[in-house]
């Protein structure tokens, strides 16, 4: 066990050592391995592995029909490409189907093309609720101005950069609108975060979900939306615990510390909460 320990300890510093894009580089690639691990011979139902968490403990809510179904109409909106996250699918289910318990509508601000929300809408048949899901996004990529002189030294700009130049920002608006014209009460808003939260006007909401990838935006959406928020009101973040975003994490939970809040952290890289009181 101490020899273990040891050679851990002088991983963890040689890791450091490296240059940061080195790091992204290198998690990209390993997320991408496990990823595959996820079909063969994983899937067998005795191991998860997809999205950089493997775990071989129960893991049959993706052979639930009901989440299958949900699951599915995410992939449609990312024209059948499956980026393999069903647990961090499962986790947003979960929290959107508490989140009906509290009076109010929900709000995601950073849609891309949708995955995450059409699973949601679908799931809870959105369409029958007496409720408005407004989906903010630029619909034009990140704005990169938004970015802290930290985050760019940790060499998340750079990957955020690449993932422009790759084309992962859905920029087409008429293919969103499209991808929720099934939900007439869900609601798609273009703007930049915080500056278009003011158009959706006050009102009480149930469920937020943040995905911006940039530490400024999300928090002034956690300030915008707090005292908006119903008690039993729920806050999903999709990115706080993932590698390479530390500087966003250290950000939320100074917000959470200053209003007395805490945020579950969870393997699959989201961060969690659930609003007690007023």
């Amino acid at each position: 066990m101490a020899r273990a320990a040891k050679v851990g300890g002088i991983l963890r510093r040689l890791w450091r050592l490296l240059p940061a894009s080195y790091r992204h580089w290198l998690r990209k690639h390993l997320n991408s391995f496990i990823c595959r691990l996820g079909y063969v011979p994983f899937d067998a139902g005795r191991f998860y592995a997809e999205d950089g968490l493997f775990s071989v403990h129960n893991d049959e809510f993706r052979r639930d029909p009901a989440f299958v179904a949900a699951y599915q109409r995410g992939v449609q909106s990312s024209h059948g490409i499956d980026p393999a996250l069903r647990w961090r699918i499962h986790i947003a289910l979960w929290a959107a189907r508490l989140a009906l318990k509290a009076p109010g509508d929900y709000v995601e601000c950073g849609v891309n093309a949708g995955m995450v929300s059409s699973a949601i809408l679908h799931d809870l048949n959105w369409s029958a609720l007496p409720r408005q899901y407004f989906l903010i996004d630029t619909f034009a990529g990140p704005v990169l101005d938004q970015f802290s002189a930290e985050e760019r030294q940790s060499g998340w700009v750079a990957l955020v950069e690449e993932r422009v130049a790759a084309g992962a920002y859905v920029t087409d608006i008429d293919r969103v609108r499209a991808t929720f014209a099934e939900w007439p009460n869900a609601i798609v808003v273009q703007g930049t975060v915080p500056e278009i939260l003011p158009s959706i006007g006050p009102r009480q909401i149930a469920f937020l979900h943040l995905d911006l990838n940039c530490a400024a935006p999300e928090v002034a959406a956690l300030e915008y939306f707090w005292s908006q928020m119903a008690p039993g009101a729920v806050v999903l973040m999709d990115d706080y615990a993932h590698h390479g975003v530390e500087e966003q994490k250290k950000a939320i939970d100074r917000w959470a510390d200053r209003i007395q809040v805490e945020v579950l952290s969870l393997p699959t890289g989201q961060g969690l909460i659930v609003k007690l009181s007023r």
